[in-house]
């Protein structure tokens, strides 16, 4: 049966690697972000099983309109990755209160009214996948990185309290935490000269992610950890 994906915050890197993933795993995805040729582009190059539906998701309205769309081409959801981030890189004395809550409400408001958005149709069909996307910053603050760091702590947070709310329901939440820089054109072409060993594939991370979705419900994960292999871990 048909899958329906929607992955809320798509880019350059693991976001189009998992749109990938998803629909070479028979999925129909529905993409979300803010920048609507990027998406045009990445979804002619999917094919007729991907959608992308240019979305903010710390706009309810936006949410709620992008959902409506996903499900008019696709049907009721059954997947949800939370894929969206941002944050200024700065410190206490550098960060603005409106950097800090932008930071907030594109990781952490944004996974909230998506998940909301995408559980009723979970409940109604009696399981589902819910999978956040986390950092090093989600479990260690990062300085300088001050409103980042906290919104993946939110993040974070989020993901353990709804996996027992919903886990008795049968959807499978689930936390990604990014331990490393992951390989993309753009910081392959910034460090030249850094070793392949030190990045993460985002394909192989993809792996990873669609390893959560297809998990028995007898042995689901709650936090997934990645990162590159390097001697001196």
């Amino acid at each position: 049966m048909t899958q329906t994906a929607v992955i809320a915050g798509v880019g350059p890197g693991l976001g189009a690697s998992l749109a990938r993933k998803f629909v070479d795993e028979g999925c129909q995805v529905g993409l979300f972000a803010r920048s609507a040729d990027y998406l045009e582009e990445l979804a002619n190059a999917l094919g007729d099983d991907a959608l992308g539906v240019p979305t903010d998701v710390t706009d309810p309205d936006a949410v709620e309109a992008g959902f409506r769309e996903v499900r008019d081409a696709f049907g009721s959801v059954d997947i949800l990755v939370n894929h969206a981030s941002g944050g200024s890189w700065t410190g206490l004395q550098g960060i603005s209160p409106d950097q800090f809550e932008r930071a907030w409400r594109t990781s952490a408001y944004g996974s909230l009214l998506c998940s909301q958005e995408a559980v009723d149709d979970m409940l109604a069909a009696d399981g589902g996948t819910i999978i956040f996307t986390g950092a090093t910053s989600a479990v260690r603050g990062r300085g300088g990185a001050l409103g980042f760091s906290s919104a993946k702590f939110a993040v974070r947070g989020m993901a353990e309290s709804m996996a027992r709310e919903l886990g008795p329901e049968g959807i499978h939440v689930a936390h990604v935490v990014i331990d490393g820089q992951i390989e993309t054109p753009e910081v392959r072409e910034l460090q030249p000269d850094r070793d392949e060993d030190e990045y993460l594939d985002p394909d192989a991370i993809a792996d990873s992610y669609w390893h959560l979705v297809t998990q028995d419900r007898s042995a689901w994960t709650l936090e997934l950890d990645v990162r590159p292999h390097v001697e001196e871990f």
